[in-house]
């Protein structure tokens, strides 16, 4: 394999990661599975076969019941304590920050393998802020660029993903045009005011982010739809005497969390439920939550959650069942759309609200932007679409790189590196 000093563009997502690189002034997408430019952000250790599985080889693992233990949306642990805790994993002690590593390890490995060349620098997006607290955002970037490092890569770059995506979204605008760039992640919303100088140059005006994305959108429909089937809002009957309390809220919450599911099956909180199970008015809810903990299927009902949001997204229905038989044969949950439209509609408005903002900080109005550029999956849900054409009623919509508009956008600035 050849030596080079090419730069490897990476795009590290919280639900999917992809990878490219630039050849002859265009951008080249690289296969990681067969046939697919993504590949899902998720590893799965299995234990019985001492192996690790990455992608959709993770997702199937997960799916066929293998003994081990699954993880995705690690992006959302940077810059947080979590990302620092460590456990035992095939025999070796490793923290999450090495986890996070080794799925860059393989990116960095296929990247490789399909273009025959050796990558030692990486431009990797970022979102605009992966945390509020401005301390809290530096660390996850220290985070992210050990983990590159840990990952064999020498020589670091970051970009922000929404700016990558308008670099790849240029040619939809006019000369003078102005765009803005409305990122819809996994786990962050980033936003980016930019004008079209030129055919070939762009100027980056303002950029804006908010931690928010598709898996809290998951967490919200988990929680309120799923979660009162395990025994949330359910009473629980005091050690002593005949008064009652409402289970409390935090384990639910954790739950409907895809980042914070592996935690949960710590002793300390099966423990916790096996008790609330003992006092339980409705002792059949805590038994699924119980269950669900000692069998390991907190991503199942996640999935279950995420499938049936895409479903009734991109479907013409008014309801789907979301099927929980990884929980219990037979169970159903029904969602409707105007439940998840009520659900999300919060959600969906401070997306808008922050959109708004960017404007605003750069000076100008809603009225201002002639196309506004839709990115990441989240990006789709009609609810989101809704809230942000109405912000900017006379911008033209543009969705059609969703999912590839900001490793297009990476892959193209990596000349500059």
């Amino acid at each position: 394999m050849a030596q080079h000093q090419q730069v490897l563009a990476v795009d590290f997502g919280t639900s999917n990661s992809a990878v490219g690189i630039c050849r002859d002034g265009q951008a080249h997408i690289l296969e990681m599975e067969a046939g697919q430019q993504t590949l899902p952000t998720a590893l799965f250790f299995d234990y019985e076969e001492k192996v690790v599985n990455f992608g959709s080889a993770a997702e199937q693992a997960l799916f066929e019941g293998a003994w081990g233990r699954y993880m995705r949306a690690l992006k959302s642990l940077l810059g947080t304590p979590l990302i620092r805790e460590s456990s035992i994993f095939l025999g070796k002690r490793m923290s999450y920050i090495d986890i996070v590593a080794k799925f860059l390890a393989e990116l960095k490995e296929r990247a490789e393998l399909a273009s025959g060349v050796r990558y030692n620098s990486v431009l990797s997006g970022r979102p605009v802020r992966f945390h509020a607290d401005p301390k809290r955002d530096a660390q996850a970037q220290t985070d992210l660029t050990e983990c590159y490092e840990k990952a064999g890569f020498k020589q670091i770059h970051f970009m922000n993903e929404p700016e990558a995506a308008a670099r790849a979204q240029a040619h939809v605008l006019s000369a003078g045009d102005l765009g803005l760039v409305i990122d819809i992640g996994g786990g962050t919303s980033d936003f980016t005011l930019f004008r079209n100088a030129s055919n070939t140059e762009i100027e980056i005006i303002h950029s804006e982010g908010l931690r928010l994305g598709g898996t809290d959108f998951d967490r919200l429909l988990s929680f309120e739809h799923i979660m009162p089937l395990l025994g949330k809002g359910s009473p629980i009957r005091h050690a002593f005497g005949s008064e009652t309390h409402l289970a409390p809220n935090g384990i639910f919450a954790d739950l409907a969390t895809w980042q914070k599911i592996p935690f949960l099956y710590a002793p300390d909180t099966r423990r916790a439920a096996k008790d609330l199970l003992q006092y339980a008015v409705e002792p059949d809810k805590l038994a699924r939550l119980d269950r669900v903990l000692t069998d390991e299927r907190g991503h199942d009902l996640a999935f279950a959650v995420e499938a049936a949001k895409i479903e009734l997204n991109t479907k013409p229905v008014a309801s789907v069942d979301i099927k929980l038989d990884p929980l219990e044969k037979g169970l159903i949950a029904p969602l409707y759309a105007l439940a998840l439209a009520h659900s999300l509609h919060l959600c969906a408005e401070q997306i808008a609200q922050t959109a708004l903002r960017c404007t605003d900080q750069a000076g100008h109005t809603p009225s201002d932007v002639t196309h506004l550029i839709l990115v990441g999956g989240s990006s789709l849900m009609q609810v989101v679409q809704t809230a942000v054409s109405g912000a900017f009623p006379k911008a033209q919509t543009h969705h059609g790189a969703a999912l590839t508009g900001i490793i297009e956008g990476l892959a193209l600035a990596t000349q500059e590196h």
